[in-house]
């Protein structure tokens, strides 16, 4: 294999280096023996230096007692040695002119705050020596086309044809999801363990992967996003590039510090803003090895789908059902086979066989090989399908039988195909030497292992294709937010609404009263609703500081029924006055809220609000700004949308209407500036096409 880098890219040196050198080199070391492993299996081409305290060759490898001493300069060291050594080995190294180092040592902020304290010795020397870091802790990478390792990852041999790039942040997982692919006959062309990420993150090898042509499709497993921008920049990239991302995000916790006194806060959890950030990026998130692999190997086999929708193929009636009730929840259409298509199909399968999508041509594939060279062109230019899936079994094992016509036939209907097509096993089982030799003699495409692993696959790479033809989203690089000359005041519900409508958010009217006197005394439309006016209190009903449809003969007593709620549940509570507003009836309350995450910044939720906010949970997250789209999408996947769209009669909203007001908010939150925390409108109510805010809430940073 070779490397196919198409751009010089600032990390050429580190990933594809000519000359290396092991610093901590020993015959007694189970790294180093590691180590050497991975350069004889994978052949390394280049130089390779053993550098120890005695300077004596290890494992073949010409020995130094420092960089300084070799006669020939080196692209990159692997340190080896005890943390304690580190920085004298990178300073040897740096004196001799190397400015790439990856550092397998431990014993850095992973252990806590000394580490952390050696960690940031560590990042300020490097800069002092202009050296690029890769790690600590970690396993290093394999350059796996250009056939260079500098890690400890071991390689899967034979080596295959490589398609994907595995990058994670631990270095046993890298070497376990490189185990994996091989097992499916996906082969890796760089894998990645990016330790500490004291410098160099995953985003950094991301950006390589872009511009590296042998590399078909990037394979994520993460922990933490260290860097956003730049990890969003490195996506954004790739996306230009056609090139999907795959992501297994780890830790899909709730936020640790949560806005408690925001009902926004405590519902957009870590986990449902990355979630939002992979939405608007164009990231297919995942969520277990097995799919991480599966998912990214079948988009680097298929590229954009040209339309969402696959046709299933099988001898077996129980995998198309098993296709057929497992599609819906994975996000596959099966679209129906009509006219010309059926047609088609009739004259070529049995008459007992059935002309439906999924397709099962029954036995008699056996007596007529061919017939799969005939039908899948027929299922490939059916309308609405952009993939084929053919369900076919393999042989494993020694002695195992297969059907060498139809598999033949199979791998040609593939090639003369101007549509992907792709096999599929019924289950999910490792492909054996023995399963590629059969790959290899018939050409077959691209197998997936398992119908279920197939089908979630599949959903996902329809909605990547889809988000393909669609414009580039952006979130860091998208935003721009000016802290305002003078913050406004913000403290009671009131004042919060009275902002929202000089944005253009439609507010329910109010007055303020001050006294049993003034609220006699108001000159509105009855029934009315009374809440307390108080900087101190969020949520009012907790302390008994609403009364709802209240009649105007009632205003003078609901008043002080008010007063004397509060002042009994909060005597510490300063009450500025109650809010008398007319009373709505009917209509959805929603609830629309911005929140500030501490990596990604400001991000929008919509969902159900009211009352039953909490208990309900059906929301939608989006980083700001958003588009009328954008909200129209959000909306539109909440699992009570259809009580948005007319319910039992009721009204259909205008959701035009609605998404216009949800982006005016999010609007006027990032008008506030950074020093915002969070600011939410809880209920905002729609009544077919009226949409109006009746309370509102904001929080400022501490």
């Amino acid at each position: 294999m070779t490397s196919a880098q198409t751009t010089e890219h600032p990390l050429s040196t580190m990933f594809a280096p000519t000359s290396i050198a092991i610093i901590g080199a020993s015959e007694k070391s189970p790294w180093t023996a590691f180590i050497l492993k991975t350069l004889k299996d994978f052949e390394f081409s280049g130089r390779a230096f053993a550098i120890n305290r005695n300077g004596v060759d290890v494992g073949g490898l010409r020995g130094a007692k420092s960089c300084r001493d070799l006669d020939e300069p080196v692209d990159v060291v692997f340190v080896t040695v005890p943390q304690s050594v580190v920085l004298d080995s990178l300073e040897d190294a740096a004196a001799a002119g190397v400015r790439n180092a990856v550092i397998l040592t431990s014993g850095y902020a992973e252990i806590g705050p000394e580490g952390a304290a050696h960690q940031q010795e560590l990042i300020e020397r490097a800069a002092d020596w202009d050296m690029k870091i890769w790690g600590p802790n970690s396993l290093g990478f394999n350059n796996v086309s250009a056939n260079v390792p500098i890690s400890a990852i071991p390689a899967m041999l034979p080596l295959l044809e490589p398609s994907i790039a595995i990058v994670s942040q631990s270095g046993a997982t890298a070497s376990e999801l490189n185990d994996l692919a091989h097992s499916q006959n996906i082969g890796t062309s760089f894998v990645a363990a990016t330790g500490n990420e004291v410098q160099l993150t995953l985003a950094d090898v991301v950006d390589y992967l872009v511009d590296h042509e042998p590399t078909k499709g990037i394979a994520i497993f993460a922990e933490s996003i260290r860097d956003p921008l730049k990890f969003e920049r490195a996506v954004t990239r790739a996306r230009a590039a056609r090139k999907p991302v795959v992501i297994l995000k780890i830790g899909r916790s709730e936020l640790a510090a949560q806005v408690a006194k925001a009902h926004t806060g405590s519902l957009a959890g870590d986990d449902k803003v990355f979630d939002a950030i992979c939405e608007r990026l164009g990231i297919v998130r995942v969520f277990s090895p097995e799919d991480l692999i599966a998912t990214c190997g079948l988009l680097a086999a298929t590229g954009p789908l040209s339309e969402p929708g696959i046709s299933f193929i099988s001898i077996s009636g129980g995998a198309c059902t098993l296709v057929a009730d497992g599609a819906e929840a994975a996000g596959v259409t099966l679209p129906e086979f009509q006219g010309d298509t059926v047609a088609a199909l009739q004259g070529e399968i049995a008459d007992f066989a059935s002309s439906m999508n999924p397709l099962d041509v029954t036995g008699a594939a056996m007596r007529d090989p061919t017939l799969f060279e005939r039908l899948i062109p027929i299922a490939a230019s059916a309308p609405g399908v952009g993939l084929v899936v053919v369900n076919m079994g393999l042989p494993y094992a020694p002695g195992q039988a297969e059907l060498p016509g139809v598999l033949t036939a199979i791998g040609k209907a593939a090639r003369d195909s101007d549509k992907p097509i792709v096999m599929a096993t019924l289950s999910s089982k490792s492909l054996t030497e023995i399963s590629r030799d059969s790959i290899r003699r018939h050409d077959l495409p691209h197998v997936v292992c398992g119908v279920d692993t197939m089908l979630r696959a599949a959903g996902r790479a329809a909605w990547w294709s889809k988000r393909m033809r669609e414009p580039a989203g952006s979130v860091l690089s998208g935003r721009e937010e000016i802290r305002p000359a003078k913050r406004p005041d913000l403290s009671s519900e009131r004042a919060v609404l009275d902002y929202l409508a000089s944005h253009g958010v439609p507010v329910i009217p109010a007055q303020i009263v001050q006294s049993r006197e003034e609220a006699v005394a108001v000159d509105m439309e009855g029934p009315f609703v009374l809440k307390v006016l108080s900087p101190d209190i969020q949520h009012k009903t907790e302390v008994g500081g609403v009364r709802l449809d209240v009649a105007q003969e009632e205003l003078g007593e609901s008043y002080d029924g008010i007063v004397r709620s509060v002042r009994g549940a909060r005597p510490d509570a300063q009450i500025d006055g109650i809010i008398i507003s007319p009373m709505r009836r009917g209509g959805t309350e929603l609830l629309v809220g911005v929140t500030r995450d501490p990596n990604w910044g400001p991000m929008l939720t919509a969902g159900f609000g009211g009352v039953l906010v909490e208990l309900l949970a059906d929301i939608a997250l989006a980083p700001l700004p958003v588009t009328r789209g954008q909200v129209l999408n959000m909306l539109g996947g909440l699992r009570g949308a259809q009580l948005l769209k007319g319910y039992r009669n009721s009204a259909p909203a205008d959701l035009e209407t609605v998404a216009d007001v949800i982006v005016r908010v999010g609007d006027a939150a990032l008008a506030l500036g950074p020093e915002l925390d969070s600011l939410e409108v809880n209920p905002l109510l729609v009544h077919a096409s009226k949409v109006e805010a009746l309370d509102g809430l904001a929080i400022w940073k501490e």
